[in-house]
């Protein structure tokens, strides 16, 4: 089992290193790599060669943290030591998007809570400030986690599929949507319209206008996927979408759109 445990930590850190160098240089050329990107600018220069370097350095080292516990979680799967199935209709076809919002709002609800403990001062320094070296960060960020972060977070999901009945490939999708989302809200422009930004549905999202104020203030706007915990903790703040770069210090921002 601890062999079968490495091999399979070791292949699952090169598809996720390779996913992530592909989706994030992606969409890095798409947004700076050509005459004009793609939505509304927010970083007010283009990231530098340095800042991508030291984003993937940090990115690479944590991929082996992530991967290792989804290799515990795939080996038990194996064995039938998880909750995780194949058969899309085991639990009926309505579980498969209600299991994957249960893990999206767990997810979430844990992301919040630990990343506001990462700025404790005590922490941010051995734990958070590696990613916030970015302060305009690129698509290179999405992933770029101190190793203790990566530790605090990525036993998360694995833990899950021990715990409630989740169809596997609910689990690909929701991965998936955890990487673009994590480029897109990094990459250093905001690739939603703003009428979606401000709609009904999308100001109860985190887009990159909402956490690329993260990066610039650090003191508001902790969530992952969903803008409830920072509303309800009232560490919410929504910089101006009209504004065509980074807001600065000082900018206009609303508590809530």
């Amino acid at each position: 089992m601890f062999l079968a445990v490495l091999i399979t930590t070791a292949w699952l850190s090169l598809i996720i290193g390779l996913r992530y160098l592909l989706i994030a240089g992606g969409v890095w050329w798409m947004q700076w790599g050509r005459a004009r990107g793609v939505g509304r600018q927010l970083n007010r220069e283009r990231p530098s060669r340095r800042l991508m370097m030291q984003e993937i350095r940090y990115s690479l080292i944590a991929t082996p943290i992530y991967a290792l516990p989804v290799a515990v979680a795939l080996e038990a799967f194996k064995a039938g030591g998880t909750r995780m199935y194949l058969d899309p209709m085991q639990y009926g076809l309505w579980w498969l998007p209600v299991s994957f919002l249960l893990l999206l709002i767990v997810q979430d609800t844990h992301y919040y809570w630990t990343h506001r403990l990462l700025h404790h001062p005590r922490l941010f320094a051995i734990a958070h400030a590696g990613h916030h070296r970015s302060r305009e960060p690129s698509p290179f960020a999405s992933f770029a986690f101190d190793p203790i972060e990566a530790v605090l977070t990525a036993w998360l999901l694995p833990l899950m599929v021990f715990l409630i009945p989740v169809n596997i490939w609910v689990v690909v999708v929701l991965l998936t949507v955890m990487t673009v989302t994590a480029v897109m809200n990094h990459c250093g422009w905001e690739m939603w319209p703003d009428r979606w930004v401000r709609s009904p549905l999308g100001r109860h999202l985190i887009t990159a206008t909402h956490h690329g104020r993260h990066h610039t203030h650090m003191k508001t706007n902790f969530g992952l996927h969903l803008r409830f915990w920072d509303r309800l903790c009232g560490t919410d703040a929504m910089p101006d979408v009209q504004s065509k770069t980074a807001p600065q210090s000082g900018s206009t921002t609303t508590a809530v759109p």
